[in-house]
């Protein structure tokens, strides 16, 4: 008779066992760090915050998202996953605390600075600490699918719950609780994490036995080009979501005021736009084990992006406020944004000796997003306006096309599991894409 436990569902899901408590706090963790996403930008431009401050403080929050986002790499390899978890979650609630009790009621910007912006430090510790444990754990013929499932839980609360949560909670307690009822959240999920995975190797230091803390700081940052393939997967990295934060800064505002739409249903909008994303995130990770991470890259995340960029403002431009259509370019957008999902197997594989350290480099280029996007908007949405903006996005992504197809990883036909993630004789092609993974038993 077939093995039916939950256990063996969860393995052919392609979801590490020992780790599927965590996905789930992950998901509730980042809804409540989506709930804002959606809002926040217009929230604080009506309660007498300008435009260029609205996006300066959106972009010290990126600085300090991607300063956390690299530490998470860092410290993981230093202190283990767990702990740098911990620390994540306890910064996001100490912070959104001093914004909610303080920074608003005294309508004071640099307190606003100081809470918001410090708080940018919390999730990338929280969600790319736990993406280090993954890298750890998971086989190397079904590590994408994993991916795949930590992106589906990622982006399933950032911002799509999140922001349906959002469009559900401002109708009926106002917009100044519901950023309450996201601390309450991002709390539940976080703990539901931390105390109910119970599997030993996220207690454990993740670098080499030879290497102290201050060579394992130094070789997440010489990494980028002592392996400068890592380096320009960082760089792919970056402009993989940069157009996601910087259109979180101006497309409200766009939507609303030139567009036509109301704040509710740009925010349903949103909510389509990643609920989309969260399924082919899945879809992209399985999809990436098969038809090789770099091809998946390239063709649905980079040549997909370019075009998925330009149609969600022009379309909508020329439309009006016809929803059904914006409905279509948004859900196409956020599909295309998926197409990278492999980035985070391929890149700590190009690496294998020092995961830790690679994934530090990624995390850093994540991180990095979240601050270039909104720069690219607070630098150029003045001289070039919004189109402008949007034809520099979609160029970026027109070189990640390019840059994606030199990420080969190492000739590995014939070695043995040595480092202990699962690789075998046969998993890579000599061409850096891995073997189609066979069904699971």
């Amino acid at each position: 008779m077939k093995n039916t436990s939950p256990r063996s569902l969860i393995t052919r899901l392609g979801i590490p066992p020992t780790l599927a408590w965590g996905y789930l706090g992950l998901l509730l963790f980042m809804i409540g760090d989506g709930v804002e996403s959606g809002y926040l930008s217009p929230y604080l431009s009506d309660e007498g915050v300008s435009d260029s401050r609205v996006a300066l403080l959106f972009t010290v929050y990126g600085v300090a998202a991607a300063i956390a986002a690299w530490l998470s790499g860092v410290l993981s390899d230093l202190w283990g996953p767990r702990r740098v978890m911990w620390v994540g979650l306890g910064i996001w609630a100490v912070f959104q605390l001093l914004f909610l009790t303080a920074a608003i009621p005294m309508d004071s910007y640099p307190l606003m600075m100081l809470g918001y912006g410090l708080r940018g430090l919390g999730y990338p510790l929280f969600a790319y600490g736990f993406l280090v444990w993954i890298a750890g754990v998971a086989p190397r013929a079904r590590l994408g699918t994993a991916m795949g499932w930590f992106w589906f839980a990622f982006t399933g609360g950032l911002p799509t719950l999140g922001s349906l949560v959002a469009s559900g909670l401002i109708p009926h307690i106002g917009a100044y609780a519901t950023l309450w009822a996201a601390l309450v959240l991002v709390a539940a999920g976080g703990l539901i994490a931390l105390l109910l995975v119970r599997d030993d190797r996220g207690g454990k230091r993740q670098r080499a036995e030879d290497e102290g803390p201050l060579a394992t700081l130094l070789g997440s940052v010489t990494i980028l080009w002592r392996n400068p393939r890592v380096g320009v997967g960082s760089f792919v990295r970056v402009i993989n979501t940069a157009s996601q934060f910087g259109f979180f800064v101006i497309m409200p505002l766009h939507f609303t005021r030139t567009v036509g739409f109301t704040l509710t249903e740009w925010l349903h909008l949103l909510s389509a736009m990643f609920a989309t994303n969260i399924f082919a995130n899945l879809l992209f990770g399985v999809v990436g084990d098969r038809f090789g991470w770099r091809r998946t890259i390239g063709w649905f995340g980079g040549a997909g992006c370019t075009l998925s960029t330009l149609l969600l403002f022009y379309v909508p431009n020329a439309a009006g406020a016809n929803f059904p259509l914006a409905l279509v370019v948004a859900a196409f957008y956020g599909a295309t944004l998926a197409g990278y999902v492999p980035l985070s197997a391929l890149v700590p594989s190009l690496e294998p000796r020092h995961k830790g350290q690679a994934l530090a480099a990624l995390n850093l280029g994540a991180g990095a997003s979240t601050f270039v996007g909104p720069a690219v908007v607070a630098a150029f949405a003045g001289p070039l306006g919004l189109e402008g903006v949007v034809w520099i996005f979609a160029g970026m992504y027109a070189v990640s096309t390019v840059l994606s197809f030199v990420l080969k990883l190492p000739d590995e036909s014939g070695t043995a599991d040595a480092d202990g993630t699962g690789v075998r004789s046969g998993d890579a092609r000599p061409d850096g894409d891995p073997a189609p993974a066979s069904a699971p038993a």
